[in-house]
C-alpha cells in the first residue's frame, strides 16, 4: 500500500506537467495558427513573408493580415516593397494598404509617385488614393457646398443690388504639392471669397451678370487657386 501511494504521488507531478504542456500548446495554436494561413497565402503569391516575421508582427501588435495583403498586391503589380517598409509605415500610424493601392493606380496612370512621398502624404492625413484618382480624373466641386444647406453665396454690388451666385470648380490634384495644399473646404472658401469680392467691387449688378467670368479672373488674379 505504501509503495502504491508513492507511485501515485510520483504520477501527480507528471500529470500536472502534461496538462500544462497541453494548455501551452493550445494557447500557441490559438495565437499563431492563423499566421500559418497568411504564410501559405504569401508563399502562393510569391510574396515571401517569413513565419518568424509574422510572429514578430503579432508580438508587436501589427495587423499582419493587412501587411501580407498589401505586399501581395504590390508584388503582383510589379512594385517591390519589403515587409519591413510596410510594417514601419503601419507602426507610424499609416495605412499601408491604401498607400499600395495609390502606388498601383499611379503606376497604371504613368504618374510619378514614390514610396517616400506616398507615405508622407498618408501620414499627413491626406487620402493619397483619392489624390491619385483626382489627379487622373478631375473632380467637380460645388461652391457653396449644398450639404451645408446653403445654395448660393450672396453679395451686394455698389449700386445696392444683391446678387446670388454659385460656382462649380474643377480641380485636379497636384501630388507634389499635396502636403500643405488646399483641401476641398479651403477651395470652397477661397472661391466664395472671390465671388464676394468680385460682386462687391462691381459698380453695378449688371456688370456681374454680363461678365460672370469676372469671378474666375478675380480668383486667379489673387492667387486663390494656389495649392
Amino acid at each position: 500500500a505504501a509503495q502504491e501511494g508513492a507511485q501515485n504521488g510520483m504520477n501527480i507531478p507528471a500529470i500536472v506537467g502534461l496538462v500544462i504542456l497541453v494548455v501551452v500548446i493550445l494557447i500557441f495554436l490559438a495565437l499563431f495558427l492563423p499566421l500559418f494561413g497568411l504564410w501559405i497565402q504569401a508563399m502562393a503569391a510569391h510574396a515571401n513573408v517569413g513565419i518568424l516575421q509574422l510572429i514578430g508582427m503579432r508580438l508587436r501588435k501589427v495587423n499582419s493580415a493587412s501587411i501580407v495583403i498589401a505586399r501581395i498586391q504590390a508584388i503582383r503589380a510589379g512594385i517591390d516593397l519589403s515587409t519591413e517598409q510596410l510594417e514601419t509605415h503601419f507602426l507610424a500610424g499609416g495605412r499601408p494598404t491604401n498607400v499600395v493601392k495609390a502606388l498601383i493606380a499611379a503606376n497604371r496612370a504613368n504618374i510619378e509617385l514614390g514610396w517616400q512621398l506616398a507615405t508622407a502624404i498618408d501620414l499627413a492625413g491626406r487620402d493619397i488614393l483619392e489624390a491619385v484618382q483626382t489627379s487622373v480624373n478631375p473632380k467637380v466641386i460645388d461652391c457653396p457646398n449644398p450639404a451645408t444647406g446653403k445654395m448660393t453665396i450672396d453679395a451686394v454690388a455698389k449700386d445696392g443690388t444683391q446678387v446670388k451666385a454659385k460656382a462649380r470648380v474643377t480641380v485636379r490634384a497636384n501630388i507634389d504639392r499635396l502636403i500643405g495644399g488646399a483641401t476641398e473646404e479651403t477651395i470652397i472658401a477661397r472661391v466664395g471669397e472671390g465671388i464676394v469680392t468680385t460682386i462687391g467691387s462691381a459698380d453695378s449688378y449688371k456688370t456681374v451678370l454680363e461678365n460672370p467670368d469676372l469671378i474666375s479672373k478675380g480668383v486667379l488674379e489673387k492667387g486663390l487657386d494656389a495649392g
